[in-house]
C-alpha cells in the first residue's frame, strides 16, 4: 500500500462513521482508529470558526466595497486552492524549515504549497495550478475542515 491509497483511506474515514480499520497484507500493517476525542475536537473548532466567519462578511463587504470599485474583475478569475482533508494547516514542512509558500510567490502546478496533519501523518498539499499566491487565507498551525479554502492563487 503506497501513500496515496493511504491518504485516500484516511479521507474516506474522516468522511464515514467508521470507528476503526485494521489492513494486514503480506509484511504490511496498518490500523487506522478514530477516537471520539478526535471528533470532538473538529466539532469544538467550528464554534471558534463561527465568530471569525461572521466577522469575515463584515469585512467582506468592506472588500467588496473595495472591489466594487474596479478591482471585481482581477477577483474574479483567481484559482482557489482548497484543503483536501480534515487536519492542521502548516505553512512550513518543520519548524526549522523555510516557509512553503508565501504572497508573491510564483508556483507551479505540483509544488508543495503546504502541509496539513491529519491523523499524526504530514500530507503535502500540491498547487493545483501555476500562477502567483495573491491570498494565505488559512492561519500558520491553525485547524481546517475538508475543502476549506487556503490559497488564492492567480493563474499565469
Amino acid at each position: 500500500m503506497d501513500f496515496k491509497q493511504i491518504q485516500e483511506l484516511i479521507k474516506i474515514i474522516n468522511k464515514s462513521n467508521i470507528g476503526e480499520i485494521s489492513i494486514v497484507d503480506k509484511d504490511f500493517k496498518i490500523k487506522i482508529r478514530q477516537k471520539e476525542e478526535h471528533i470532538t475536537q473538529v466539532v469544538s473548532s467550528a464554534p471558534l470558526r463561527e465568530p471569525t466567519a461572521v466577522s469575515a462578511p463584515a469585512g467582506g463587504d468592506t472588500a467588496q466595497e473595495k472591489h466594487k470599485t474596479g478591482e471585481q474583475k482581477p477577483a474574479d478569475h483567481l484559482i482557489t486552492i482548497k484543503s483536501p482533508m480534515i487536519g492542521t494547516f502548516y505553512r512550513r514542512a518543520s519548524p526549522d524549515k523555510p516557509i512553503l509558500a508565501e504572497v508573491g510567490d510564483d508556483v507551479t502546478q505540483g509544488q508543495v504549497v503546504c502541509i496539513i496533519e491529519a491523523m499524526k501523518l504530514f500530507n503535502e498539499i500540491e498547487s493545483e495550478v501555476s500562477g502567483k499566491i495573491v491570498k494565505i487565507l488559512a492561519e500558520d498551525a491553525s485547524p481546517v475542515e475538508y475543502d476549506q479554502p487556503l490559497f488564492l492563487v492567480e493563474p499565469n
